[in-house]
């Protein structure tokens, strides 16, 4: 009867425990969720140049459960689901998304690679300009072919097949802004 008694108050005490951690954990995802949904809709808006964005849960009375949509109006558009957006404005979208995520939980490095390929030459500048905003936090390598990606760069390297057919590693630091004031 006293083992019975034991396990029967370890049960009721480990409940409680579980049902204190989920509230916790619900607190935080909640806190967090909001902190990314208003950095997520300033990105975006930078990123495009206007519009509007915002991050949904697809459960919001229990949040730990469901899902997260998101939804995107860039500038002069209508509606808000990703599949009418192009493969370019999908591609910011996603950029505004990871760059909101960065600015709340910085992480000490990104690897991007050519996530620039999509984009028309006056979004890359301001997917430049956001890099250049996030690298007081983070190091960003970036594998691309965009030349203006590249101007923005603090350091270029390539690769280059020599005469005897042999991979050679090229690199360039580039003059960063300071030296040209």
């Amino acid at each position: 009867t006293t083992q019975l008694d034991d396990l029967s108050q370890a049960g009721r005490t480990l409940r409680k425990a579980i049902d204190e951690l989920r509230h916790v954990m619900s607190d935080r995802f909640q806190e967090t969720f909001q902190l990314v949904n208003d950095e997520f809709s300033h990105c975006f808006s930078i990123l495009f140049g206007g519009g509007s964005a915002r991050l949904q849960l697809t459960q919001p009375d229990q949040p730990l459960e469901g899902g997260v949509d998101v939804m995107a109006v860039p500038p002069g558009k209508k509606g808000g689901n990703l599949l009418g957006l192009s493969g370019g404005e999908r591609a910011l979208t996603a950029v505004a998304l990871l760059f909101a995520l960065m600015k709340v939980n910085p992480s000490p490095f990104c690897l991007l690679d050519e996530v620039d390929a999509a984009l028309d030459e006056s979004n890359v500048k301001r997917f430049c300009d956001m890099i250049e905003s996030l690298t007081e936090s983070s190091q960003f390598l970036m594998i691309t072919h965009n030349r203006t990606s590249m101007e923005a760069a603090g350091v270029l390297y390539g690769v280059s097949m020599a005469a005897d057919s042999t991979s050679t590693v090229m690199s360039l630091r580039l003059d960063s802004k300071e030296n040209e004031a």
